[in-house]
């Protein structure tokens, strides 16, 4: 209520003008810094607490008469909706992702939380955030016909022929190798939940899209609500919204990642993509930078330093590099144990197929590397240097000089000196390569149980590990798993594990581009994926045309027609793929 009293208190110095307590004062005194004392907007926003440009927004309705003091109207005497503060954060959160009033208001019914679209307003106009800018007809939610697009998700009807604008069209180069990998049938094996509205399988085809055309976060997913293309793809309407695909996220416990995984894992195998004869392993942090997180810090290579995130396994295929298993939900106490949560859940999935692993100096311990041996599993990795250890290379001999054959590598011809060694918690002993001259200033001591392969193979086997961080590299940057928006770790796992599948379908649809074989997710995406195209679905076929294209030659050259043609997820039809 208006404090005559509080008023006559505050009047007594100069803090009644400088620090005003009530909205209308703080515009006022904000309008008179700018009008008359002239001082630039970012000035006035840092003196009373806004945005530079809601200091804008107040000149010109001030300009325009639709602010007026002359009677200024005694706080709490209009019945107004009173907005608690966990409401107030949620409003500006969800403003920060540029959703509108409009949605914003949606978002909140969709919570139980029953609030106009002028509340919202009002709460977002006292914080100091301006309107949003005008938007295209397509975020608008209008198709190029002028049909509006359903502002909620729905199951997408096949029948009547539709044409719509698509602004990530190149997401439908990926749908032959979906139905390839038989993605469908994955989602059923590890059944994953739906809702009453969306089933599974549309929920899982809405983050994989979004994780093929590169989307950063899940507060972009409102970046693409209004095109219905990208909807299509997915087989609903249009994509869920940033609250149901978070939400669904958290649904998923580990019972349901680790079905997905073991279904997708042996798929992929039964089509023939993992060679499954050396399989690299290395743990990635991936930071969470919130204040008040409470996941524990471990070493980030990329950053250099300690730090709070989700301790990530991946495992790579060495042959063909893809991705064939991910851990998130990991431990500082459970790390060095995860190589035998591997090998677990590898003879589930693959049985009778044993891999030579390799990994680095402090992925586990060397009773584990023990145990290993007990069941058969042959291993390459690096023993611990100390001091002493290093000292002693000088006394070594004789040494040997091999050749790597990798073309890329530009130290090809290190020497090596073989030994075998017994080190404490490992039962029996251990083939030992010290190798020097391969481009470090420390030589390299690496220990394996393989005491048969010649010693050129083993430290060129070692040496393609070394790529591997490199390819969890490109992935992190590419897949965006540089940063965690969530301290919840089996929404973490969920994300790698639909990286996981991202990458293996851009390797996937790089096989098939001449030149371009070999080619990053990233690059792939650049030249080929990225960009706007027309989609058209009738009862029979899926049409997709791609404008004018640098590369399109290439993509004509595919051999489409040697790929899976009809469409699953979309009432079997036709997909037909049309490069201008």
């Amino acid at each position: 209520m208006f404090n005559v009293t509080e008023y006559k208190k505050c009047m007594a110095d100069e803090t009644f003008f400088l620090r005003p307590k009530h909205d209308w004062q703080r515009r006022y005194e904000a309008l008179r810094a700018s009008f008359v004392d002239r001082l630039p907007a970012r000035v006035v926003a840092d003196r009373f607490g806004y945005s530079p440009s809601y200091v804008n927004l107040l000149r010109h309705q001030f300009s325009h008469d639709k602010i007026d003091f002359a009677e200024p109207v005694p706080e709490g005497k209009v019945n107004r909706r009173s907005v608690d503060m966990a409401t107030r954060q949620k409003i500006c959160s969800w403003r920060e992702h540029r959703l509108s009033s409009g949605e914003i208001t949606q978002l909140l019914c969709e919570e139980g939380i029953e609030i106009s679209v002028r509340t919202v307003e009002r709460v977002l106009a006292e914080e100091g955030y301006p309107k949003l800018p005008r938007r295209s007809r397509l975020k608008m939610g209008l198709t190029v016909q002028g049909a509006r697009v359903p502002e909620v998700a729905q199951v997408l009807e096949i029948g009547e022929s539709k044409t719509m604008d698509c602004d990530s069209a190149g997401v439908f180069l990926f749908a032959p190798f979906i139905e390839r990998l038989n993605l469908p049938k994955v989602v059923q094996d590890a059944g994953l939940p739906g809702s009453k509205t969306i089933p599974a399988l549309q929920y899982f085809l809405s983050f994989l899209s979004l994780k093929l055309i590169g989307t950063e976060r899940f507060s972009h997913i409102n970046d693409h609500s209004f095109d219905a293309g990208l909807g299509t793809f997915a087989g609903l309407t249009v994509l869920p919204k940033c609250t149901a695909m978070s939400t669904y996220s958290y649904s998923l416990d580990a019972i349901h990642l680790h079905k997905l995984q073991k279904a997708f894992v042996a798929q992929a195998s039964r089509i023939g993509l993992y060679e499954k004869s050396i399989v690299n392993l290395d743990f990635h942090t991936i930071p969470h930078f919130g204040d008040e997180s409470v996941l524990q810090e471990h070493w980030a290579g990329a950053r250099n330093k300690r730090m709070k995130g989700a301790l990530t396994l991946i495992g790579q295929d060495a042959d063909s590099k893809l991705i064939l298993y991910t851990a998130a939900d990991i431990q500082r106490s459970e790390a060095d144990d995860q190589v035998l949560e591997f090998l677990s859940f590898w003879k589930k999935a693959q049985r009778g197929v044993d891999p030579m692993l390799i990994f680095d100096s402090k992925f586990t311990t060397y009773a584990n590397l023990s145990q290993l041996n007990g069941f058969g599993i042959k291993f390459i990795t690096l023993r611990r240097r100390g001091k002493k250890l290093i000292e002693s290379v000088d006394s070594l001999s004789p040494w040997k000089r091999v050749h790597i054959p990798h073309a890329k590598r530009k130290y090809q011809n290190p020497q090596v000196h073989e030994s075998m060694v017994e080190l404490t918690g490992y039962s029996r002993s251990l083939r030992q390569i010290v190798m020097r001259g391969n481009g470090h200033s420390r030589p390299a001591f690496l220990i394996t149980n393989d005491m048969d392969s010649p010693v050129e193979r083993i430290v060129s086997d070692y040496a393609r590990r070394w790529r591997v961080e490199n390819v969890i590299a490109e992935a992190v940057k590419f897949f965006n798993l540089n940063a965690l928006s969530s301290p919840i770790l089996t929404k973490v796992h969920f994300d790698v594990i639909m990286t996981m599948m991202a990458d293996t379908l851009y390797s996937m649809l790089a096989g098939k581009l001449r030149g371009f074989e070999h080619c990053d997710a990233s690059k792939v995406y650049r030249q080929f994926v990225r960009g706007k195209g027309r989609v058209n679905l009738n009862a029979e076929h899926l049409v997709v045309t791609f404008p004018r294209k640098a590369h399109n030659p290439i993509l004509r050259n595919v051999p489409w027609h040697r790929l899976p043609r009809k469409i699953s997820w979309l009432g079997d039809t036709n997909l037909e793929l049309k490069f201008q």
